[in-house]
């Protein structure tokens, strides 16, 4: 076996790293430990990491591998934000770059190129997260539209409208003229 005669991080760590994810060593499983969980507030599919999602990931990441040493059954809880209206944003001028218009097509042809989109970009984060070696436990990923999350949304916005605090009213709201939306 040769030595390199540099260090090279990338491939060391991503070494380790994979050794970890193999390991389940960042897996969370409940038991009579006290629990630790943090729920990454989930990064936008529409993008990249940019520094405030580094400094939140290493922050998020120091507290909960801290957690772990003092015996805590800690839980770090990846996922992302569905980011409906930058979503649309970026559906809507990959379309226009293709020569279609949003109002060409139906609602479900439009989502069906939104789900596209999301297919294609949505993983990208989570990716680099890795590559950070962010310890979250993998198994657990969320998606701010998964059904279980939707029900909960659904359900949530059924009470407070039953409760009165969802209503119509008369007001001024933000209109795009571009999207065509509010």
């Amino acid at each position: 076996m040769e030595i390199p005669s540099k260090y090279a991080p990338r491939e060391v760590e991503k070494q380790w790293y994979q050794a970890w994810l193999d390991q389940k060593a960042f897996a969370s499983k409940p038991d009579n430990r006290p629990a630790y969980t943090i729920v990454i507030p989930p990064p936008n599919v529409t993008g990249v990491l940019h520094m405030g999602h580094m400094l939140n990931v290493t922050i998020q990441d120091v507290l909960v591998r801290r957690a772990r040493m003092k015996g805590f059954n800690a839980c770090w809880v990846p996922g992302t934000d569905h980011a409906s209206i930058a979503t649309e944003a970026k559906v809507v001028q990959k379309l226009r770059e293709s020569g279609v218009k949003k109002s060409d097509l139906s609602r479900e042809e439009f989502l069906e190129h939104a789900w596209e989109w999301t297919h294609k970009h949505g993983g990208i984060i989570l990716e680099q997260l890795k590559e950070l070696g962010a310890s979250c436990d993998w198994d657990r990923t969320t998606f701010t539209l998964d059904p279980i999350r939707s029900e909960s949304v659904l359900k949530a916005f059924n009470t407070l409208h039953k409760q009165g605090h969802v209503y119509r009213g008369l007001r001024m709201v933000n209109w795009d003229p571009e999207a065509q939306t509010s």
